[in-house]
Formats: structure tokens, sequence, C-alpha cells
């Protein structure tokens, strides 16, 4: 089916799996869809399942030449069950609990509905990525009547979608439980009650509210829709997903939907299912705690390169997201990028930054430093501007400055800020022992003699052989000298790098501070 090796990444593995589907349905064009509950507003997963889905949809176009969509769907349609903390008015919001998301008034004031409000703010959350994708809203969909035949087939199978949903539930929930919801024609709210009678014929359920009064509603033209395992499967059956991803939380939601996907006569998509999130203490992340890291903080200390990096690496590995691995990811992200300038068109394809560009990494992107330098040089100058560091850079590198590296520009402000929130308040510094105190005059004598200019690799040997002249335990624990008594900090960088970025006189001065205001 392919006439080159499969690049060996897990999006175009991903994208094989789909090609194969593809061709056994003669799909001329596959969808890829992901869902948004719009009862919040966007968040650092909500980035995560669209960006994965891109990839995936990138390699499949890449890997087959064909035409692929990727459909952003709001189930907007849904009822209002709280009121969200993070809100303003919220007294105006707790008159409508239960109604669809679309005919609650907006508490911000700016949007005909919450639901229209946080829609926008999902659009505008996307686009500020540069993903592609068609927008796609539950009220609106079923209003058109777009979902109407896959109404009709529900209904007609109404019992053995009960059947599998009733043994999913616990016995009180089992007692209301139905995979139609139909709106209250006098009250409009989304009513969570059991299905007297179906008649599909004429596409309508016969219904009990909790008055006792009996209604009979069409289902079709958004006068109903769907419990949501049931709506998904729905959804699937009626659009034609082909791929879907979702958290390791919704295994058992998957499941289900698969199965009434099934029943209702479609294939069910392609799902592939993410692990979720840890905080700083592995515990899952959580909304409602806010136990985790945001979008709008991850992005004021790195660029969206190196969240990318992040939701890139192991998808299927849970992850602790804090703030201290976003260093390590912009690093990541550089590597990449300075990889792929040697790569031939075919290695470039398993090369994540690749992906991340959609196969076009832009000329600026990446940086002649690394961000942990950044940050360490940051450390040790005390850096609250940027303008701290473009003097060291440009004697480092006299062809650097903002216009020549923008990307190189973005790392100086986002590591000032890091630095500043971060590492300034963290910094412990403590004394050095008698090998150490004896190994750091070395070091500085070494140093003294070097010419300024030189190289970096020259001086990380030189840093070894110092090391190498003193009884240390292990190598490891001469860097660990440098990293705790001169930077203040556990972990540092290849310190060649940093004498070089630095400078020999500024280190060799740095040295005999310490040294003489650090006595053990």
């Amino acid at each position: 089916m392919f006439d080159s090796p499969i690049p060996k990444a897990w999006p175009f593995e991903e994208a094989q799996k789909l090609a194969v589907r593809a061709e056994e349905l003669a799909r001329r064009e596959v969808l890829f869809e992901t869902g948004y509950g719009p009862s919040g507003l966007p968040h650092i997963g909500t980035f995560g399942e669209v960006a994965r889905t891109s990839w995936v949809r990138h390699a499949y176009q890449t890997l087959t030449g064909k035409p692929a969509r990727l459909l952003a769907f709001s189930d907007d349609m849904d009822g209002l069950r709280k009121v969200p903390d993070n809100v303003p008015n919220r007294d105006l919001l707790r008159g409508f609990l239960g109604k669809p998301l679309t005919k609650i008034p907006d508490p911000f004031g700016t949007h005909e509905s919450f639901g229209h409000h946080n829609n926008a703010r999902l659009r505008g959350f996307l686009d500020s990525f540069g993903f592609q994708y068609e927008f796609a809203s539950s009220s609106v969909y079923y209003a058109a009547g777009t979902f109407d035949a896959a109404l009709k087939r529900l209904l007609e199978c109404f019992d053995e979608v009960l059947a599998v949903m009733l043994p999913s539930l616990g016995q009180e929930r089992r007692e209301t439980y139905a995979p139609i919801l139909p709106i209250h024609p006098e009250t409009g709210i989304v009513m969570q009650v059991r299905i007297d009678q179906v008649d599909a014929d004429a596409g309508t359920v016969f219904w009990t509210d909790d008055n006792g009064r009996k209604f009979e509603t069409p289902v079709y033209g958004g006068g109903a829709k769907c419990q949501w395992k049931a709506d998904w499967a729905m959804r699937w059956y009626a659009l034609g997903v082909d791929y879907e991803m979702s958290g390791k939380d919704l295994i058992d939601s998957m499941k289900l939907s698969t199965r009434i996907c099934g029943i209702l006569g479609a294939r069910p998509p392609i799902g592939y299912t993410y692990e979720l999130f840890l905080d700083d203490h592995g515990q899952k992340i959580s909304k409602s705690k806010g136990n985790g890291l945001s979008v709008e903080e991850w992005l004021r200390y790195a660029p969206p390169e190196s969240l990318s990096q992040f939701m890139y690496n192991q998808p299927h590995r849970a992850k602790r997201l804090y703030f201290d691995v976003i260093p390590r990811a912009a690093d990541e992200y550089l590597a990449h990028v300075d990889r792929a300038r040697g790569e031939d068109a075919e290695a470039l394809k398993a090369n994540p930054a690749w992906h991340f560009h959609a196969g076009r990494i832009p000329d600026h992107a990446g940086s002649p430093i690394s961000y942990t330098m950044l940050l360490n040089l940051a450390s040790v100058v005390n850096a609250d501007t940027p303008d701290m560091l473009w003097g060291f850079i440009r004697r480092y590198n006299h062809d650097a400055s903002p216009a020549t590296m923008p990307f190189l520009a973005r790392l100086v402000e986002h590591a000032v800020a890091f630095y500043r929130d971060f590492v300034r308040p963290a910094k412990k510094f403590r004394a050095a022992n008698d090998i150490e105190r004896a190994a750091l005059a070395d070091l500085a004598e070494t140093l003294r003699g070097m010419d300024p200019a030189t190289h970096a690799e020259t001086i990380q040997t030189a840093v070894y052989e110092v090391g190498k002249r003193h009884p240390f335990a292990a190598l490891k624990d001469w860097f660990g000298c440098l990293y705790q008594v001169l930077l203040g900090q556990q972990e540092g960088p290849r310190f060649g790098g940093f004498v070089a970025l630095y400078g020999v006189s500024e280190t060799v001065a740095l040295i005999e501070a310490a040294l003489t205001s650090r006595a053990a």
C-alpha cells in the first residue's frame, strides 16, 4: 500500500492506521474530530488534543496525498449543570441551570449567550496557535436537522442502545436514564427523564415531567438531544468521523460509544487514548482544584513551540505538568530544530519540529543559545530586564540581535520572566568544602590563563581536567559543586558553554567572590 517505509514517528503510525481504514471504507476524504465542552474556557488539555490531532492529520495528508478535515465540535447544547466559579455575574446564571448553554445569557455581556461566548473563546484560542479546523456547534447542527436521520436511527435502535447503557449505571441512575433528552417545551430545560414510549416512524418520544405532566416531543430540529455517550456515537454515525482522540478518563465511555455506533450501523472511528497530566505532587490535574499549569502561564515563560514539544513526547505516558518542565521542553525543541538543519526530507519526518511546523520549519526558528543557558546567565547577573543579557550574548555571538535572531529574542524575554519568578526565589548557595575550594582555586587559575575567545568545548575539557586532578568521589560531585557554590542551584548547564557566554574573566571573578564570601 505504501511505496516507502513509514517514518518512525507516532503521528505517522496513527496515519498509517487511518490510511488502511480509508481504503477499506473507500473514503475520498477522512474526518478528524475533537470535542469541547463549552461550560468552561479552553485550557491546556484543549491545546494538547487539537495539536496532537492536527499532527496526525498532517501526517495522513503527507502519507496519502488525500484531503482530511478537522472538525472542532462544541457540545454547546448541553444543559448547564452548575454555575462556574470563574465567571462574573454568577447570580445571573443560577436561574438558568439545566438549560442549553446557547439559551443562557452571557455573564460577560459580550455575546448572545454563554455558549456563544465560550465558543468564541475556543475559536480565538485555536486561531491564536494557527490550527486549521472547521468549527461545529451542537446547537446549530441539531436545529438545522443535520442529525435528524441519525436521530431516527437511534429511535429505531432505542432498546438496544438502552441495553448497552443500563449495566454501566448505578441503580438510581437507571431509573431515569434515557439516550434521548427531550427539551421541555415550556421551561426549555434539557430533561433527564425516562422515556415512556418511542415512535420511530413519527420521530417522537413520550415522557413525563417532574409535575406528572405527559408530553410527546419531536426529536428533530432541536426538540431533543442525545445523552452524551449516545451523542458521541450518534455524531460519529451522522458525520462519518474517522479519527478521534480522548483522555484516559474516557476509556469506558469510548467503549460504550463504540458499541452504540456499531448498533446504529457505522464503523466507529479509530481512537487514540492519551494519558492525563499530573501536578508537581503526582496528583491528577483538575480544573476545579487549579493544581495545574494554564496555557497562559506556560506562554509567559516559554514559546508555544515548547508546549508543542511537551505535548508531542510520549502521549501514552502520564507526565508532570508544572513550571519546572518548561525549560527542558524548550531546549528539546531547540535541539530538534538544530538537528533538522542537517536532515534530508525523509529523516525530517521523524523530527518532532517538522510536525509542529506542518512540514516547514521556519528559517528563524531555533537559537544558538539554549534556554537553560540563558536562565543560568540571568541567574548570575541577576537579570531584571532582557537588556542585561544582550550584552553578554553579543559578545558571545557578534551577529546576535533581536532583529537578526527573533526566536532568541523571545527566549531571552521568557528566560528573564522565569528567572524572576522561579529561579531567584529558589536560589540557595552553599559554601565549598576543602576539596572543592582547592578545585575551584585551580579552575580560577586555569581560566585566568585562557584567551577570552577560547571555544566552549576547550573550556569544557579544561573544567573536566581540573575535576580529575582533585579527589572527588565522582566527577559529578565536581559539577555539583560548580552549580551549588557558584550558581546557587542543584543543576546547571555544560559549564564550558556557560563560561564562553558569561566570559572567562567574569567567571574567574565569580569563583573568587564565592571563595571569599562563602568560606567553609
